[in-house]
């Protein structure tokens, strides 16, 4: 069987016993922000374990998409050495919620393995926790397994193997590993040196697991309590790489067909073939081929290369591959060249692959430039620091260690690894004090210091039922407080029975129109008054307790108490605008994907009154054709005047269709789905136009860079646009007049004007240079006999010159050289406050009086430095005064020079 047929029928057979198919989750979870990427398969249903979520489905199968990269499930160090260690990797898992449980999971496992895939029964083994002072042992487990197998082989083991944990709270249980024996000719290493294969517990390959079937029982509390899950339910795991191995009957993940058309690809590039050995030729092989699935499915799923978080994993995956690629004699960038062949083999499993091709390439493309960059200024500073620890102590300096990191840019893994690989040590203590010196730095530098908020440091209204919103449907809405508290002068906000005029402080009511900021969407404003001449602004809105939001108020007239009737009143002309914005950011959203591509992807927003801000996952800056047609898909909708669609959905059912959601936020089991039909659809909890036309003009005002593969469009809508129009329309109209043409002329006049202009700056610039170059004598009296003097057989020019910028003295000294065939030349210049210092040297003397030491030496006179090459140097200082003084000590700088003392 092929890998993708081994694939397909494990969900076929699922399928066929009542499970739904449910596809993979991204890489990067939706509704999980602690997680740094999806790692197993039942993380997408961590909440229906919990009894949080609740599904159209007891029973699902699925093929996810893992990363182990960080923390618990971290086998990144392992990969290359290790056979069957994977960063990326397929789990194929189904899952019960409440519905069947181990009578059911063990025989669907067995039956899968035996009769589907017709595994040999007498080589599979299985394991079942033997329990400890917290747990008992599994003797249901272990009764269904012994009808199964015989009793030698159903192991018991410990906690270790046989109790699963997602982490170090949430849903864990029991569980039973089943193992594949390979046969007692499989080496162990533990019987070459005189010992024992320990079978199950030992590391050898004679046995490898290759399913774990978790009984959910618990949910781990923070302090360690397990207190039992709503309904036992069933979590398993089978890695597909591993399963294809033993189907296949290979020792190597590598040698499957899941890795052999990269593995080609790449001895295609290297020059070599790939032996599925441990020789090092061949361990850098499979970390190439590891990393570039790695990369590739994580760039399809939105995440880009930075120096934070995902992005920062995905870098070092990414670098670490570009290492071993340089270890396989590759110089030039390579890993691009490769997404090819990994769409080929996985495109039809995985269609964003497909869809993200394009995208996938230039994002790694451009981060193998950038390392590259990185690598021919850092690299030589490297070896040089490894030569000279090698010389000495075998031990590399932390403090210059951390130069080499902080300075050039050399990644920290790296550099640690070619210390390792030149057999020298790292004082790691030195390296982490420089790191935390630049911390504190950092720290001491923020603009942002002091304590938290008032605000944010209020813990009341714990007991305060949840606030209703009806923003959605009414602009106004008569209600009543159910609390308050009052915000003093200093200290943190107090629960008060009530408000008077002139206080500021905090007020809960049963429902509000006012909308609480999310998604992007900024708090609306406005006022609450009631008939008793209660009047008070609202300012902010938060959610302070469990879905109790208090609105933040300045109390102006009367006071108001718990329980007072009270009329909500949010700024409708400042909504109106808000919504207009809102609903413009979907269709910006769709039009970037339209013009793109799919690998578009929502990195952040800003909803305000006045403008939207919308940031984005893509590669490179946007042309100004791609901006225009941008513009252009999004008015279009807008004259199209389309009807803005809300409705609620499950979630999975909104995902199944298509919509889009926000990497990093958390979705309960219903979704609000806000849809302008045939062009864009959202999970988005915001407020909306009902229509597209009442948008109005939408406009781009800037697009710009904020990170690595992360782009910002900023934008405006309705008034906003047209003032921004009318204004632009009035600065061309008085252009026009101003240059007596008329407005569709403006751009060729002012291109002549611009010609003009540069002609004319050459010709005084010819000018002055020439003036400069037929001075006969030097302003420095030391220097008045001619127009050079001898030192130590070098003839010396030294001048001040005025009017000139560096290009005008580079042009003078260049003539200086010419006329005076052997010598050096000093010139110098007052520029708006400042000092230009260039000096040059004829090609016969850059050895004897290098250019680069003498403009060192004369530079601090007038408060400057710099350098350059041996012909031609240049500097700046800040004191003009001292010129005079500079060029008088020319002489005796090449004096010294020459003497060499």
């Amino acid at each position: 069987m092929t890998a993708n047929e081994i694939r397909s029928s494990f969900l076929k057979y699922f399928e066929h016993n009542g499970h739904r198919i449910v596809p993979s989750s991204p890489l990067v979870p939706h509704n999980d922000p602690t997680l740094l990427f999806i790692n197993a398969g039942m993380n997408q249903f961590k909440d229906v374990f919990l009894g949080k979520e609740k599904r159209d489905y007891t029973r699902a199968t699925t093929v996810q998409k893992c990363m182990r990269v960080s923390g618990k499930h971290n086998d990144l160090d392992n990969v290359g050495p290790s056979l069957r260690h994977h960063t990326f990797f397929e789990m194929l898992g189904n899952f019960s919620f409440g519905d069947y449980f181990k009578r059911d999971a063990i025989p669907f496992a067995w039956k899968l393995l035996t009769d589907e895939w017709k595994l040999p029964p007498e080589r599979l083994w299985a394991t079942v926790f033997h329990g400890d002072a917290a747990i008992p042992r599994d003797d249901e487990a272990y009764d269904i397994w012994r009808k199964f197998l015989p009793v030698e082989r159903v192991g018991e083991l410990g906690a270790a193997d046989n109790f699963w944990q997602m982490g170090d709270t949430g849903p864990c249980g029991r569980c039973s590993e089943i193992y594949y024996f390979r046969g007692a000719e499989v080496g162990c290493d533990a019987e070459a040196a005189g010992g024992v294969c320990r079978g199950l517990e030992c590391s050898c390959d004679r046995f490898v697991e290759i399913w774990n079937n978790v009984f959910m029982e618990f949910d781990r509390q923070a302090d360690g309590t397990l207190d039992p899950l709503p309904a036992p339910s069933i979590d398993t795991g089978m890695g597909l790489e591993r399963v294809t191995a033993v189907i296949q009957g290979h020792l190597s993940n590598y040698a499957t067909d899941l890795f052999t058309p990269l593995l080609r690809a790449i001895g295609e590039r290297s020059g070599s073939t790939h032996r599925g050995t441990m020789d090092p030729a061949d361990v850098s092989t499979r970390v190439v081929a590891d990393h570039m699935r790695a990369m590739t499915f994580l760039i399809a799923d939105g995440v880009v290369p930075s120096n934070e978080w995902r992005g920062y994993v995905l870098r070092k995956i990414m670098r670490r591959a570009m290492r071993h690629g340089k270890r396989l004699g590759i110089t030039q960038p390579f890993l691009h060249t490769l997404v090819g062949v990994i769409v080929r083999e996985f495109g039809e499993a995985y269609p964003e692959l497909k869809a993200a091709q394009t995208a996938i390439v230039q994002v790694i493309r451009s981060e193998e430039e950038r390392f590259d960059a990185v690598l021919t200024e850092g690299l030589p500073k490297l070896e040089d620091v490894l030569d000279k620890a090698a010389a000495a102590n075998k031990t590399v300096s932390g403090d210059v260690a951390f130069r080499l990191y902080d300075t050039y840019g050399l990644p920290r893994d790296f550099i640690e690894d070619m210390i390792e690989d030149r057999k020298l040590s790292l004082d790691r203590e030195a390296f982490e004090r420089a790191m935390e010196g630049q911390r504190e730095k950092a720290r001491a530098g923020s603009k942002f210091k002091g304590g938290t908020r008032q605000d944010q440091a209020f813990g009341g209204f714990a007991a305060v039922p949840p606030t209703t919103f009806a923003g959605y449907e009414s602009a106004s809405t008569k209600t009543r407080v159910t609390a308050l508290a009052k915000l003093p002068a200093d200290g943190a906000p107090i629960e008060v029975p009530k408000l008077s005029s002139g206080d500021s402080g905090w007020v809960v009511l049963e429902e509000t129109p006012f909308y609480l900021q999310s998604g992007g969407q900024m708090s609306d404003v406005g006022t609450l008054r009631n008939d008793f001449g209660f009047s008070a602004n609202v300012s902010d809105v938060e959610n302070v307790a469990g879905g109790v939001r208090a609105h933040r108020v300045q109390v102006h007239s009367g006071e108001i108490a718990v329980g007072s009737p009270v009329i909500a009143d949010i700024d409708a002309p400042r909504r109106a605008a808000i919504r207009r914005n809102h609903t413009a950011t979907h269709l910006l959203h769709a039009a970037l994907r339209q013009v793109l591509g799919a690998h578009v992807k929502q990195a952040g927003s800003l909803v305000a009154p006045d403008r939207l801000r919308f940031d984005f996952v893509h590669f490179s800056a946007l042309t100004r054709d791609e901006l225009l047609k941008i513009e252009q898909i999004v008015n279009q909708h807008v004259l199209k005047n389309t009807s803005v669609e809300t409705v609620v959905k499950p979630t999975q059912e909104a995902m199944a269709a298509g919509a889009m959601a926000l990497f990093g936020e958390k979705y309960g089991d219903k979704v609000r789905v806000v849809s302008v039909p045939g062009f864009s659809m959202e999970l988005c909890g915001g407020t909306h136009v009902r229509a597209t036309g009442d948008i109005g003009l939408f406009a781009i005002v800037s697009e710009t860079g904020i990170a690595a593969g992360t782009r910002r469009i900023e934008a405006i809508t309705g008034l906003e646009s047209v003032k921004a129009f009318q204004a632009e329309r009035d600065i061309v109209n008085l252009l026009s007049q101003s240059l007596n043409t008329r407005p569709e002329e403006l751009l060729a006049k002012v291109a002549g004007l611009q010609e003009e202009s540069k002609r004319l700056s050459r010709e005084l610039r010819q000018t002055k240079i020439q003036a400069a170059a037929d001075l006969s004598t030097s302003a420095s009296e030391a220097i008045v006999v001619s127009d050079y003097v001898a030192v130590a057989g070098v003839k010396l020019v030294a001048r001040e010159v005025t009017g000139l910028d560096k290009d005008g003295l580079r042009a003078v000294v260049d003539r200086e050289r010419t006329r005076i065939k052997s010598g050096v030349v000093v010139l110098a210049s007052p520029v708006d406050g400042k000092v230009s210092i260039v000096v040059g040297v004829t090609p016969d003397l850059t050895k004897k009086v290098p250019a680069g030491q003498v403009v060192k030496q004369l530079a601090p006179i007038v408060g400057g430095g710099g350098g350059g090459r041996p012909d031609f140097a240049e500097a700046g200082g800040k004191d003009p005064a001292k010129i005079r003084e500079m060029l008088d000590s020319a002489r005796a700088v090449i004096e010294k020079i020459v003497s060499g003392s």
